[in-house]
């Protein structure tokens, strides 16, 4: 166990929290249930000890936008191509679509299927062809202007609105282009990354894409969204795997139910 990092602590306060949380039927809002959970999570798992102990296992990535701020709008739809896909492919299908579409609007003129074409190597070309094309029109109808520009400037919340709005723009969608493209505190969930989350307790086994997103939203410091979204995918992919999972290697085992149950 790292030096600075105390062990997990269970309480009265955060096991009734968890349960008022994870069981009760009279919950009225997502709010109530992210409230009561953040509180006993807070003081059950303190996740800024989970955080130190994946950088000092993984390091502390740099997001390589930080330099300058990257067009929403481009990552917007880097994050549409992505969607189950290898990063490889994402990155190629982004590339051909650049290279057919001179700009955005060039797109928006093109019929969904020649944008299809463009990116059938990057899977779900129709689906996400259908999507880009959709949001894109949305945007230049809202704004007489295909451009993103403004949310680099707006409020936290109100980004995250703007975006949700689209349809077939998720939780995961709207976190990754708002944080990669804007650095704003927002944090994305991905597959590896809900599986270490169950693990651990940090989300409940049966919990909504949109219930996890808000709750981490609500743990994770300010300043280590980046951080804690990359390490828990590298985390996922070197130990926390699907199956056989290394937990005799975890550097967050301490804090994780799964991990302290087997071994």
């Amino acid at each position: 166990m790292s030096a600075s990092s105390p062990r997990r602590r269970s309480s009265r306060k955060a096991e009734t929290a968890h349960r008022h949380a994870d069981e009760s039927p009279a919950q009225p809002s997502s709010a109530v249930f992210n409230d009561a959970r953040a509180e006993a999570l807070a003081d059950e798992k303190p996740i800024r000890y989970i955080i130190q102990n994946l950088e000092r296992a993984y390091g502390v990535p740099v997001n390589r936008r930080e330099q300058g701020a990257a067009d929403p709008l481009d990552m917007l739809v880097r994050i549409i191509l992505s969607q189950a896909t290898s990063d490889t492919n994402s990155e190629r299908t982004f590339a051909a679509l650049k290279k057919r579409f001179p700009d955005w609007n060039a797109a928006l003129r093109a019929r969904a299927s020649t944008i299809a074409g463009t990116i059938r190597s990057g899977g779900l070309a129709n689906q996400k062809a259908a999507v880009i094309r959709d949001v894109l029109r949305q945007i230049k109808q809202q704004h007489g202007t295909l451009d993103l520009s403004f949310l680099h400037d707006a409020p936290t919340a109100d980004a995250v609105a703007y975006l949700s709005q689209f349809r077939g723009i998720g939780p995961k969608t709207v976190a990754c282009t708002l944080l990669f493209a804007c650095h704003k505190n927002v944090f994305p969930l991905d597959t590896h990354i809900f599986r270490i989350l169950r693990r651990t307790g940090l989300i409940p086994q049966k919990c909504t894409d949109r219930r996890a997103h808000e709750t981490l939203n609500r743990l994770v410091p300010e300043g280590k969204f980046y951080s804690f979204h990359v390490n828990l995918i590298r985390h996922g992919r070197k130990l926390c795997r699907p199956r056989q999972p290394l937990c005799e290697q975890c550097p967050i085992v301490e804090y994780c139910d799964y991990g302290q149950a087997v071994i």
